[in-house]
């Protein structure tokens, strides 16, 4: 079940309603035992995000209370945390669901999309239709792409790819996820470097594999369109592992 909470209390149908349906922006992550990683990161997106849409600070004491109000005695769930504009000042909607994990691996096909406002991630976007699309093509997902092909995201991971160096993300108008943001961190002391670098459909087929991240976790890429990925297994060990030995904070 979803548990749904404005301002640490259950809203009602055209509360929730009025919410829904206005501007918003939003931070997503998965809680194990009652911990999250990078919780400072995830503070830090909302407040600067804040900053930019509505003007206002945040007060990260409080969005805590409000998770933590939120998860009550739950200690394993996939939880959002909303900052919705209203007439007055910003409201913060919490939602509960039960844990998940990408699935791994995935297909993807390639369309031309840039989220607008791309660094936000924010509630209005046309990304879902995009994806719906892809999955009705048989694909997972779509990867989202820009003039002359030059890859930015999916519609709901970072992605990136190996080369003989290491990994490379793209350099494009995209989302800095939480997850990418740790892989960044703890992959050069795993001795694998990271590097932006102009990525377009056309030099896909030149690298040793891909990969996507986002809250759930890391997934590997089987193929963009009719390009088949090689089998990056052993490298996406070491992006697992790498992962893994980021800690889990407290909320």
């Amino acid at each position: 079940m979803t548990r749904i909470e404005i301002d640490g209390r259950p809203p009602d149908a055209t509360e929730l309603w009025d919410r829904v349906s206005s501007y918003g922006h939003f931070t997503a992550m998965q809680v194990r035992g009652g911990k999250a990683r990078g919780v400072a990161l995830h503070l830090q997106r909302l407040e600067a995000a804040n900053l930019e849409a509505f003007g206002v600070g945040l007060d990260a004491e409080r969005v805590r209370i409000l998770v933590r109000h939120a998860l009550g005695d739950t200690q394993d769930a996939s939880l959002r945390v909303y900052i919705f504009e209203t007439p007055t000042e910003p409201t913060t909607l919490v939602t509960v669901k039960p844990p998940g994990e990408m699935a791994t691996p995935q297909r993807l096909l390639s369309a031309r999309y840039q989220r607008p406002v791309a660094h936000i991630k924010h509630v209005t976007t046309d990304q879902g239709l995009y994806r719906q699309q892809a999955q009705r093509d048989g694909g997972d997902d779509a990867l989202l792409t820009g003039e002359h092909g030059i890859v930015s995201e999916t519609t709901f991971a970072n992605i990136g790819f190996f080369d003989d160096s290491g990994v490379v993300w793209p350099d494009a108008p995209l989302l800095h996820g939480i997850t990418m943001h740790l892989l960044e961190r703890t992959l050069p002391d795993a001795g694998v470097p990271t590097r932006r670098a102009t990525v377009s459909l056309a030099d896909i087929s030149s690298f040793r594999g891909a990969f996507l991240t986002n809250a759930r976790g890391i997934a590997a890429v089987s193929s963009v369109d009719d390009m088949i990925l090689p089998d990056g297994t052993a490298r996406l060990k070491t992006l697992h592992d790498a992962y893994a030995s980021v800690p889990w904070d407290t909320i």
